[in-house]
């Protein structure tokens, strides 16, 4: 058995300003069911508020406590806007238990709204309270004290250069630190190791410092003595090779004897004839050490490394001078060198900053896409769209609320002569982008008549719209839409051929119309986007998403 009890609690006093105030400040309403032991109960803490003041609106159920209690949630007290929702009270007495929610609701415009039945489940067996009448005056100005001023004109602001700074900034921050690694990884002249010096010492000067540095090594105190004479043939073999340029490394023992011999003989190399001698005796040494295993002295490996330095000394001192001619070409060929170390540096540092981006932007590519990386790099109008700062925002009367990526400017629409009695008031809003197909429109139309609208003939006219402005093989389909409030809507949607602004192109395309309206008004949400196009079509769910429209002028 239900029951419904409605309460209206006054209080009558002589003064007719008190029985205002209480009527107006005081209005508690209340509506209950019980079936089955549940109870529900819906009040309000005042039936008439000013404008963006808000209501108490709570809901008591009393039940069982083994049930289960859903509440209303989201925006289900449309056409007032839920502010905020409190926690739920609970009070628990024995087997039975009490809970309570307090809503906040206001609404922006004035005029006498209905707030809907709620729907509250208890084990998924509904209740429903009852409807509540409220009143929204406006808020009275004392234009004796306040003056009153025209609407200012919308101005045109300048596009803030913010985020571009910020990402060339960025930009500019990785193309140092990139920099930054390849000078000091690949440019930057970095101190030389031991062994680099040595080897940028001339051939005579490195040669005796490698003979030094055999004699202070320990390789005949530890028995190695093909170790010791391979190194020892090999200094001695390398400044032959450098210093006199003849092909010691590559030659025998009695090729390299021969080539001195030749030398000698034409006048080329001023050495004697025993110092060849010795040499040759060394080299034969150092064959049988390497070859046959032999183990000379200790002291005869000494002597020989003494009759190498003296080898080299002499070799040195048999050289003619060089003339002008080959020092300069000595100095061009160290030149030349360097030139070349340079180029290698660099070549290394490009290589590797090539390699670094071809593996980040493979690494992208696997990660987000081609297509992705490449809008990313390149540049792309939608995705900048969807990704740039979006506006939320309310246009016209009765009121569009949509979050766009741009803000909607207003647009002046010249009436045909045949419906202009017909129109009240009419608010166009639109954005149109200026190098891509993407546009959304707003607008929110009010009529003489109060009657309920006939949304086909102004679909039909925005349709012939799109032919005039040179669409083409338009296709049309229709279905319910409904707002994220409830708000029930047609949706005509479908796909055409449409010619991009300022150009006599035609690209396929898709657009959307949403209609919405009520006894003496309408409003309608044009979308227009380029086929294909992943970005655009995120943004157009995001803009539907957001569409918030009264049921009430």
């Amino acid at each position: 058995m239900m029951e419904k009890e409605v309460r209206l609690i006054g209080q009558k006093t002589g003064k007719a300003k008190a029985v205002a105030l209480f009527l107006s400040v005081l209005c508690i309403s209340f509506i209950g069911w019980s079936q089955e032991s549940a109870k529900v109960l819906a009040q309000i803490d005042t039936a008439s508020i000013r404008i963006g003041e808000q209501i108490k609106y709570k809901i008591t159920v009393e039940t069982d406590s083994l049930n289960i209690v859903y509440f209303p949630e989201d925006q289900t007290f449309s056409p007032l806007e839920m502010v905020e929702a409190l926690s739920i009270d609970t009070t628990k007495n024995k087997d039975r238990i009490t809970l309570q929610r307090i809503y906040a609701l206001t609404q922006f415009d004035s005029g006498a709204y209905t707030i809907p039945p709620q729907r509250i489940a208890i084990n998924e067996q509904p209740f429903f309270t009852d409807s509540f009448q409220i009143k929204v005056a406006n808020v009275v100005v004392d234009t004796t004290k306040q003056k009153m001023f025209d609407i200012k004109p919308l101005i045109q602001v300048e596009r803030s250069n913010t985020k571009l700074w910020q990402t060339l900034l960025w930009i500019l921050l990785g193309l140092m630190v990139i920099g930054g690694l390849v000078w000091w990884f690949f440019l930057r002249k970095k101190e030389l190791t031991e062994e680099e010096k040595v080897a940028l010492l001339p051939p005579y000067d490195r040669a005796l410092l490698q003979l030094k540095e055999l004699e202070n090594s320990r390789y005949l105190i530890q028995d190695e003595y093909k170790a010791y004479y391979s190194e020892l043939t090999g200094i001695v073999r390398s400044y032959l090779d450098e210093d006199v340029h003849i092909s010691a490394l590559e030659s025998t023992t009695d090729q390299l004897i021969e080539r001195l011999e030749l030398l000698k003989d034409a006048g080329e190399l001023n050495i004697e004839d025993d110092t060849i001698s010795q040499f040759k005796q060394v080299l034969q040494t150092a064959d049988l050490v390497k070859f046959a295993k032999s183990k000379p002295p200790t002291n005869k490996a000494e002597q020989d490394r003494a009759i190498i330095e003296n080898i080299v000394v002499k070799t040195k001192e048999a050289l003619p001078e060089p003339d002008a001619e080959e020092l300069l070409q000595n100095e061009a060929y160290l030149e030349e060198l360097a030139k070349k170390k340079q180029r290698k540096r660099i070549i290394i540092a490009a290589a590797s900053l090539l390699g670094v981006l071809l593996v980040a932007s493979a690494a992208a590519i696997a990660s987000y896409g081609f297509k992705q990386v490449k809008d990313t790099v390149l540049g792309h109008p939608t995705k900048e769209l969807l990704e740039g700062e979006w506006v939320e925002s309310t246009y016209g009367f009765p009121p569009i609320g949509i979050e766009t990526p741009k803000v909607l400017l207003r647009q002046e629409v010249e009436l045909p002569a045949e419906i202009k009695e017909q129109i009240k008031d009419i608010h166009v809003f639109g954005y149109q982008s200026t190098v891509g197909l993407f546009t959304v429109l707003a607008t929110s139309t009010t009529f003489v008549e109060a009657a309920e609208p006939d949304f086909d003939k102004p679909i039909e006219e925005l349709l012939r719209s799109f032919e005039q402005q040179g669409a083409k093989n338009i296709i049309t389909k229709q279905e319910e839409f409904n707002t994220q409030a409830g708000v029930k809507g047609i949706k005509t949607f479908g796909s055409g051929k449409f010619k991009i602004p300022s150009s006599d192109e035609l690209v396929k395309g898709k657009y959307a119309i949403l209609s919405f309206g009520g006894k003496g008004f309408m409003q309608q949400i044009v979308i227009i986007w380029l086929d294909d196009d992943t970005y655009a079509e995120q943004i157009v769910e995001r803009v539907l998403a957001s569409v918030d429209v009264k049921t009430q002028a």
